[in-house]
């Protein structure tokens, strides 16, 4: 028996589906599938599935946790990148949390809650 599991996908919304794949593109991420509802999203070898699906009291209590090596250094990559201003985003600068991570909020065109963060050695 081979209980192996490959792969676990959550699937984002997106309201705007156009404005939402151009803002993962402007962080970075790859699309590596797109159709007129679904696309594969990926950076590195970390992927979700981005769809054109909304209701609001779905995307307003959708968290996603994207573990990174550093914050600080994404954190910069959001502020370069321009998207805050282009997609009216909120995000919040990096902070050490009690729980052992340092990380920072980054909330999507839709309203998916982002916590960007790594691990605090030691």
């Amino acid at each position: 028996m081979n209980l192996e599991v490959v792969e676990i996908k959550a699937f984002v919304p997106a309201r705007e589906f156009p404005e939402s794949l151009a803002f993962y593109k402007a962080l970075g991420f790859g699309i590596t599938m797109e159709s007129d509802d679904l696309a594969y999203v990926s950076h590195g070898r970390t992927a979700f599935l981005l769809s054109h699906f909304y209701h609001p009291e779905h995307a307003d209590n959708f968290v996603m946790h994207m573990l990174v090596a550093n914050a600080d250094d994404w954190y910069q990559n959001v502020l370069d990148s321009g998207v805050a201003t282009r997609f009216s985003v909120r995000t919040s600068p990096p902070d050490d949390r009690p729980w052992g991570i340092r990380d920072f909020t980054l909330i999507d065109p839709t309203g998916v809650l982002w916590r960007i963060g790594h691990v605090i050695p030691g």
